[in-house]
């Protein structure tokens, strides 16, 4: 499978496909004319590793778990941790994102809008708020 079907197969561009070739997370076996040809497993890790970066893993852990589903000996302990240490960076990242939308939403009600100069938005935005979190 030529690297532009794969592209449409997976929903990735052909520049992440490219990317992962050349970092050695899925490569593709090079024809006679040197283009990259695909597999069916090719496809397949492509296609997990773009739900993982869905979800958010970097591109280390998506090597990482690639490498423990490739893994029949594979302990699903080790998925889970892996799985375990991401969900706490995205619970840290909601709580981080939650305080942000609390003093932006408060800096948004405490505007008037209008022509007037005066903006709390502005003057939160410059540390002249105290509304900081």
């Amino acid at each position: 499978m030529k690297i532009g079907d794969v592209a449409k197969a997976t929903g990735l561009s052909i520049k992440s496909i490219r990317y992962y070739h050349d970092i050695g997370l899925v490569q593709a076996e090079r024809g006679d004319n040197g283009y990259r040809e695909y597999n069916s497993s090719q496809l397949e890790a492509l296609q997990f590793v773009q739900h993982c970066r869905e979800l958010g893993f970097s591109i280390e852990e998506c090597k990482d778990l690639l490498q423990l589903k490739h893994d029949p000996q594979r302990c699903a302990s080790d998925v889970k941790r892996l799985a375990s240490e991401h969900l706490k960076v995205l619970e840290q990242r909601m709580a981080s994102l939650a305080d942000l939308h609390a003093e932006l939403s408060e800096l948004v009600n405490q505007c008037h809008g209008g022509n007037s100069p005066d903006c709390p938005i502005i003057e939160g935005l410059s540390g002249k708020s105290c509304c900081h979190h």
